[in-house]
């Protein structure tokens, strides 16, 4: 008797591969994302911390870095533990809606990601383009909701994504991936998979899209400005604030590019090598945000040695 798609029953767990090819050295690999996301961790939450006890940092430039820093801890933490009980113990299986879920908390939260950078790039305009009016442009209740809106946004889009796995049958459970990427598991399904398919790039597409056109006509309006500055010293100062958070863009936008359009049109490319960067892109960027802005930012700085000794915080 010929049975359809339909007839699979939905798994209740997946397995997860890891990184193809290079399951032998799986434990090894382990070391240096373990080394990763303690950095990550460590160094996201003092700039939580540094921000929270100082009321000098209490501006909407700080504040969205504490979101920013707040995103990657959500980004990290839902991926690098089961990473790590992968390498480490071989702990494979990972439940359906747990599975659902982390795909939930990585995409969400990358578009979520993507449009705290763009109302980064929107505050050094007002800062820097139109300063007389900074203050009244952009108050502390305007951060807030920008923030919510960015919220709503990247998980308002990519609930559809997790919902539409559920009308999905499976024909395997290995997911030949790290974590639970959605067209790694996507591809597990009998068929049917292309409204998972056109929404899913349509959704990156519009977010990344949007976002990193704002955020180059931003710079480009910041960087017109700053050439018209007659000061050297101003125009230094400008370039190095600018220059972090330009830093921490590219950071942000280049590998995870790489990874999504890889995982859909990349054929030619390693397997190994797209499920290695992809792994890195979660990790990576929330290890050197911290670093990168505390390397530029002399508040941040100075907020850090006070908090380390203990010190009360200039009134």
């Amino acid at each position: 008797m010929h049975h359809t798609n339909h007839s699979h029953q939905n798994p209740t767990s997946f397995l997860l591969l890891g990184i193809p090819g290079l399951e032998e050295a799986h434990f090894w690999i382990a070391f240096p994302f373990c080394s990763m996301y303690v950095l990550a961790v460590l160094g996201n939450a003092a700039v939580l911390l540094v921000v929270h006890s100082e009321p000098a940092l209490h501006q909407p430039m700080y504040l969205f870095l504490c979101m920013l820093s707040a995103i990657d801890l959500v980004l990290c933490t839902s991926t690098v533990p089961k990473l790590l009980a992968l390498f480490w113990a071989n702990a494979a299986e990972i439940a359906f809606g747990a599975c659902a879920a982390q795909m939930f908390f990585i995409h969400g939260f990358s578009a979520v990601e993507s449009g705290v950078l763009l109302s980064m790039a929107f505050d050094r305009y007002l800062a820097i383009c139109r300063p007389l009016h900074y203050g009244s442009l952009l108050p502390p209740a305007s951060v807030g909701k920008l923030g919510a809106a960015a919220l709503l946004r990247g998980l308002g889009l990519m609930t559809p994504l997790t919902c539409l796995l559920a009308r999905l049958s499976y024909c395997g459970r290995v997911v030949a991936h790290s974590y639970c990427e959605h067209m790694a598991v996507v591809k597990l399904a009998c068929g049917g998979t292309r409204p998972n398919s056109v929404y899913g790039i349509t959704a990156a597409t519009l977010v990344v899209g949007t976002d990193s056109v704002c955020i180059a006509v931003s710079y480009a309006l910041i960087l017109r400005a700053v050439l018209g500055l007659s000061s050297k010293e101003a125009r230094a100062k400008t370039f190095g604030t600018c220059g972090s958070h330009l830093g921490v863009i590219l950071l942000f936008y280049m590998p995870g590019l790489f990874s999504f359009y890889t995982q859909r049109f990349g054929q030619r490319v390693p397997k190994h090598i797209h499920i290695l960067l992809a792994d890195l892109y979660l990790v990576v960027p929330a290890m050197l945000n911290p670093i990168i802005y505390g390397m530029k930012t002399k508040q941040i700085q100075d907020g850090a040695l006070r908090l380390l000794r203990r010190g009360p915080a200039p009134s």
